[in-house]
């Protein structure tokens, strides 16, 4: 039979009032992480930050997973600056210098750890909400370190592609897959926002960025010379539109008219960047449909009012 896990599905649920939140980011990993964690820091009218997070990556901007968390550590500290919050550098930890070397030893880290403390001190009836967008080795680690914080935390992911999708291979997912499994596994309130064909529909471009942030704050300056300039170095174009996905782990938690999911048996994601379906497993909630001009205006408002 299946698990009953019917009361913990309903803190996955778009939260009413003003909630508590912590962000786990590989900041320096692209450019979308940075409008992320700058639209949770301007939305304190719904989130109450409590701690952000270095994840590790490793691609041609890091020589190593630790080396990406610490370029992403020190993102991190750059955007709450530009945000007017420097008092919150405070709560901003290093996470994992090197990814779950399998499925039971987690990867101690300052991040990892402050989340199983800083979790304890919440309940069922009153989550942590834990919004991460990249790889999710602190969160994998802190459910293997103190499994007692399954039930008091909200897991809302950006990662992974869709579960209908054939063999996909997605940046978050495949850089620490023992990480997903992990988490997808641990019965912990989960939300995931599947990359390809999902939150990919959140593209923005030069115009629109000159238009709406351009010359109205040092974050949107910021923001806009930042991703001219790596769009124009990855892509080669001068006529270019880019992915700001990771925005979409904020959207889900501010409102319910950003995106629409749905109730689905937790998939188990594979090596080979799969997944395997079982309808006994227990429920966790997918992401399908995003309201992409809903959620830049909200962002983009922000951004200007810096």
């Amino acid at each position: 039979m299946k698990t009953d896990n019917s009361f913990l599905i309903r803190q996955l649920q778009n939260p009413q009032g003003i909630v508590d939140v912590v962000l786990d980011t590989d900041t320096y990993n692209e450019i979308d992480d940075q409008y992320a964690l700058a639209y949770m820091l301007l939305s304190a009218e719904k989130l109450r930050t409590q701690a952000v997070y270095a994840a590790p990556f490793h691609n041609e901007k890091s020589n190593s997973p630790g080396h990406g968390m610490e370029l992403s550590y020190k993102e991190i500290l750059n955007i709450m600056t530009l945000c007017g919050r420097d008092d919150l550098h405070k709560a901003a930890y290093r996470g994992s210098e090197n990814y779950l070397p399998n499925e039971t030893t987690p990867v101690e880290s300052d991040a990892a750890r402050d989340l199983v403390k800083r979790a304890m001190e919440y309940t069922p009836e009153n989550p942590l909400y834990v919004l991460t967008i990249g790889a999710i080795t602190n969160i994998a680690s802190a459910l293997l370190m103190e499994p007692a914080i399954t039930d008091r935390i909200v897991i809302v992911w950006l990662g992974g592609s869709p579960h209908h999708f054939p063999i996909w291979p997605e940046f978050n997912m495949t850089q620490d897959i023992a990480a997903a499994r992990v988490v997808f596994g641990s019965g912990a309130p989960l939300v995931q926002l599947p990359c390809a064909g999902v939150v990919s529909h959140l593209t923005t471009t030069e115009p629109e960025l000159r238009q709406h942030i351009k010359g109205k704050s040092a974050l949107g300056d910021y923001l806009y010379e930042y991703s001219c300039k790596v769009a124009v170095h990855d892509g080669g174009n001068t006529c270019w539109s880019r992915v700001i996905w990771d925005v979409s782990a904020v959207a889900w938690v501010l409102s319910p008219r950003f995106i629409r999911d749905m109730t689905v048996p937790a998939p188990i994601p594979t090596y080979e960047n799969g997944y395997v379906t079982d309808p006994t497993r227990h429920f966790m909630k997918v992401a399908y449909h995003i309201n992409r001009d809903a959620i830049f205006e909200d962002l983009f408002k922000k951004i200007a009012n810096a």
